[in-house]
């Protein structure tokens, strides 16, 4: 049987439901802002790339324009990738959670990631302002690649020790919460759901990165 609700989570559903199509636009308009931000006042500043001319810096502004125009494709892709993988899981379990639902779970959880990516602007702003390009690329918010010289890592590893990170577990428990309450069902099941379909994919999806890059 459904549980019981408190008044507390009722209005958190409550809060749920709002235009998805609003939802992803702004999303997708925050993160343009906060890659804009890191594009043009760290990135270019960087001696490597700040007296870039000709044909040299033409290409470097193609590869960041398209970086800010490919954001609500990109987005669109995760979400529609991790809602399916929600979806199946919720599926195996026994429970029918529409895909819409799914997706827009992966939607709110997505947040979470704009905190690093504030923190990293902050910090290479204001903390360590004289980043070259390397130092800038491996750094990632208390993450797993902090225990370690990015010197002494070979590339291959720097995406899999940046994705092991806090963020990353919280990313994990906005999903929980997000089943939890689409699915109606005890907590429990929720982590379970999670725990068998999207970790033991984003793990493989990290084992496979390790595997195919040269």
């Amino acid at each position: 049987m459904p549980r019981e609700y408190s008044k507390l989570e009722l209005q958190v559903r409550e809060l749920t439901n709002f235009n998805r199509v609003l939802f992803f636009i702004v999303v997708c308009a925050i993160y343009f802002v906060l890659v804009y931000v890191q594009q043009t006042f760290i990135v270019n500043e960087i001696a490597a790339f700040k007296f870039l001319e000709g044909p040299q810096a033409l290409i470097f502004r193609i590869i960041a324009g398209f970086k800010l125009l490919s954001i609500p494709i990109v987005y669109g892709l995760k979400f529609t990738i991790v809602g399916f993988i929600l979806w199946v899981g919720c599926f195996m379990w026994g429970y029918n959670v529409p895909y819409k639902k799914c997706w827009t779970i992966a939607m709110i959880a997505e947040v979470v990631f704009f905190v690093p990516t504030l923190i990293k602007i902050f910090w290479f702003m204001f903390v360590q302002t004289d980043p070259n390009y390397w130092e800038y690329t491996a750094f990632y918010p208390l993450s797993y690649m902090n225990f370690f010289d990015y010197n002494e890592v070979r590339e291959k590893y720097w995406y899999v020790n940046q994705q092991l990170n806090v963020f990353e577990i919280v990313y994990w428990v906005v999903l929980t919460y997000g089943v939890d309450f689409a699915a109606r069902k005890k907590k429990s099941v929720a982590n379970a759901i999670v725990a068998t379909s999207y970790i033991p994919l984003f793990l493989l999806w990290l084992w496979f990165y390790i595997g195919v890059y040269e």
